[in-house]
C-alpha cells in the first residue's frame, strides 16, 4: 500500500493553485468587484454548450458518486449505473421539453417559475425547502464524503482527519466561488470535470491491471466478470438482497424516472448552467454534451467498487492482498461499503498518479460544492430576500447578500456534517431522503407545464399533501422498494391535483397557465443526432447487460 508522498503533494498542491487561480482571474476579468445580479449568479447569460455541459457533470459528479456509488457498486453491482444511464436519457428530455419553457421565461431560480406560475407564497415554501435540502442534505453529505475519501487516500483512515479536511474543503470552495459567482464555478469546472474523467479512468485502468496476478487489464476485466458475473446484471430480481434498492424492471419504467425528472429538469444547482446559456440552441447541445459524459460515468464510479468487491472475497485467480478484510469489515459484523474507491487508490495507483487522482476526487468534491453554494446563494437572495427584505429597487445589494449567504449556509454544513459517520451507504441515503419530497414537487412543476387547468389551490395541496403519502407508503405493512414509493407518491400526488382542480377552477384554462406552441419544442438537427446517438447507446447497454 503505498502512501502520499512529495511528489503527490507537489501535483496536488499544482491543481489546488490552478483552480484558485482561475478561479480568481475570471471572477475579475469580466466585470470585476461590481457585478450584478445576472452576472454574478447566472454569468452574464453568457455559457457555451460545451461549459455548460461540463459544468454540469462536474456539478452533478461529487463524493457521493465517486464514494457513494462506487460503495453501492460493491454492494450491489452494475445495476446502481441506472442512475447515471438513465440520467442521460432524462438530460435528453428535459432538453427537449422543459428547457424552452425555462429560457422562455427568462428564469433565474427554478421557484421563480412556481411563482410565475401559481403564487409567491408557493414560490417561499419551495424556496426555504430547496435551501435547506442543500444545506442539510447536498452539502453536508459532500463534504462528509469528500472528507472521509481524503481521510482514507492521504491520511491513516483511523477518522482523525475528517473534520479538518471538511474545513478544508469548505474553505477552498468558497474561496473562489463567493467572490466570482456562477462564472467562477462554471469556467473553473470545464477544467474539474477533464480531471475527474482522466483521473477516473485511470483509477479503473490500474485497479483492473492489479485484479489479477499476472497483470493486463482486458485479463483483469475479464476475471471480474467470472468472479462476479452477478453483479453485472442491470434488472435485479425480486429474491436479489438489493431488490428493495433497485426493484427490477420498475427502474427503468418506475420510480427512477421521478428521482431523475426531478433532479436534472428542477434541482437549481444542475440546471443553472442551462439558465446561464448564451441561447436556448446552446443550452440544448449543453445538456446533450452532458449526457454522453453521463454514459461514461459508471466506468469511473462502479465498475471500481465491482473490482474491490473481488478482491474482498479473494477467489481463485485474484491479487492477494493482505488485510483487505480487515479494512472494509466494522465491528459489528457489517460491511463499509463506501471505502471502495478510496482503498482502491491508496492501495493500487502509484506515486505520482496518486496526486493527480486525488486532484480528480478533490475536483469531483468542489465543483459540487461551488455549484450547490452558489445555487443556494441564488435561490436565498432571489427568492427568499430579494422580495421580502431587500430595501434598494436597483438591487444593488443582492450580490453581497449572495456571498453572506454562501459563508451561512457552508458554516451550518461544516458543523453538521460529521454527523453523517452513521450512514452505512450514502448514496441509498440520500436517494431515500430525497425521495420523500421531491416526488410531490415534481408533479405540482408537470401539471403546471402541461395542464393548463391546473391552479394555485391544487398546487398548494398537492404538495402538502405529497408528503404524508409518502410516508404512509413507508409505514404500509407491506414494504415497498423507495422507488416504487416515489412512483406511487408522485402518481397519487398528480390525481389529488387533478381532482382539486376540477372541483376549484372556476374556467378550463387557469389565468396563469402557460402557454405552449408547438414551434418552442422544435430542436436543432446537432440536437437531434446527438439524442438519437445516446437512445442507441442505451438500448445496446441495456441489451447486453439485462
Amino acid at each position: 500500500m503505498e502512501t502520499f508522498q512529495t511528489l503527490d503533494y507537489i501535483i496536488f498542491t499544482a491543481y489546488a493553485l490552478l483552480i484558485l487561480g482561475v478561479g480568481l482571474w475570471v471572477s475579475r476579468s469580466k466585470t470585476g468587484a461590481k457585478k450584478n445580479a445576472e452576472e454574478y449568479f447566472l454569468a452574464g447569460k453568457s455559457l457555451p454548450f460545451w461549459a455548460i455541459g461540463a459544468s454540469l457533470i462536474a456539478a452533478n459528479i461529487s463524493a457521493e458518486q465517486f464514494i457513494g456509488m462506487s460503495g453501492s457498486g460493491f454492494a450491489i453491482g452494475l445495476a446502481i449505473a441506472s442512475y447515471e444511464w438513465m440520467g442521460a436519457l432524462t438530460l435528453i428530455i428535459v432538453a427537449k421539453f422543459f428547457l424552452p419553457v425555462f429560457i422562455r421565461q427568462g428564469l433565474f431560480t427554478i421557484p421563480e417559475f412556481i411563482e410565475k406560475r401559481f403564487n409567491t407564497n408557493l414560490k417561499t415554501i419551495l424556496a426555504v425547502f430547496w435551501v435547506s435540502l442543500f444545506i442539510f442534505v447536498n452539502l453536508t453529505s459532500v463534504l462528509f464524503l469528500g472528507a472521509k475519501a481524503l481521510d482514507t487516500v492521504i491520511g491513516n483512515g483511523d477518522g482523525s482527519m475528517i473534520f479538518p479536511l471538511i474545513i478544508g474543503l469548505a474553505l477552498f470552495a468558497a474561496a473562489y466561488s463567493i467572490w466570482g459567482g456562477l462564472s467562477a464555478v462554471a469556467w473553473t469546472d470545464v477544467i474539474q470535470v477533464i480531471l475527474l474523467v482522466f483521473g477516473g479512468l485511470i483509477t479503473t485502468w490500474i485497479a483492473l491491471d492489479r485484479v489479477t496476478p499476472g497483470g493486463g487489464v482486458i485479463e483483469g476485466f475479464s476475471h471480474v466478470y467470472q468472479q462476479a458475473g452477478d453483479k453485472f446484471h442491470m434488472i435485479l430480481h425480486r429474491d436479489h438482497p438489493q431488490f428493495m434498492n433497485l426493484p427490477g424492471i420498475g427502474v427503468i419504467i418506475g420510480g427512477l424516472w421521478v428521482a431523475n425528472l426531478y433532479y436534472f429538469g428542477f434541482n437549481q444547482y444542475i440546471i443553472q448552467r442551462a439558465l446561464a446559456a448564451k441561447s436556448l440552441r446552446e443550452a440544448q447541445k449543453g445538456l446533450a454534451f452532458a449526457a454522453f459524459l453521463k454514459l461514461l460515468l459508471p466506468l469511473l464510479v462502479v465498475i471500481p467498487g465491482i473490482i474491490a468487491y473481488v478482491l474482498y472475497v479473494q477467489g481463485d485467480g485474484t491479487a492477494v492482498v493482505n488485510g483487505v478484510k480487515d479494512i472494509f469489515n466494522k465491528q459489528d459484523g457489517s460491511l463499509n461499503y463506501d471505502l471502495a474507491y478510496p482503498w482502491l487508490v491508496k492501495t493500487f495507483i502509484p506515486t505520482g498518479i496518486k496526486g493527480l487522482v486525488v486532484a480528480a476526487l478533490t475536483a469531483a468534491i468542489l465543483s459540487s460544492l461551488a455549484s450547490m453554494l452558489n445555487s443556494t446563494a441564488t435561490i436565498f437572495t432571489m427568492d427568499i430576500y430579494k422580495p421580502y427584505f431587500s430595501k434598494k429597487t436597483d438591487g444593488s445589494d443582492l450580490v453581497g447578500v449572495g456571498r453572506i449567504a454562501v459563508m451561512v449556509a457552508l458554516a451550518i454544513a461544516v458543523v453538521l456534517a460529521p454527523a453523517l459517520e452513521t450512514m452505512p451507504q450514502m448514496f441509498q441515503y440520500i436517494q431515500e431522503y430525497t425521495g420523500v419530497v421531491s416526488p410531490g414537487v415534481l408533479a405540482v412543476f408537470l401539471m403546471g407545464l402541461f395542464w393548463k387547468k391546473t391552479n394555485t389551490t391544487a398546487a398548494i395541496t398537492g404538495v402538502v399533501i405529497s408528503i404524508p403519502i409518502a410516508l404512509a407508503l413507508k409505514l404500509l405493512p407491506v414494504e415497498l422498494p423507495f422507488l416504487d414509493q416515489m412512483l406511487y407518491t408522485c402518481l397519487l400526488t398528480v390525481v389529488v391535483i387533478l381532482m382539486v382542480s376540477l372541483v376549484t377552477a372556476d374556467t378550463d384554462e387557469d389565468a396563469k397557465a402557460i402557454s405552449l406552441p408547438k414551434e418552442i419544442f422544435k430542436t436543432g438537427i446537432n440536437f437531434n443526432i446527438a439524442a438519437y446517438i445516446v437512445m442507441v447507446i442505451l438500448a445496446v447497454i441495456y441489451t447486453v447487460f439485462w
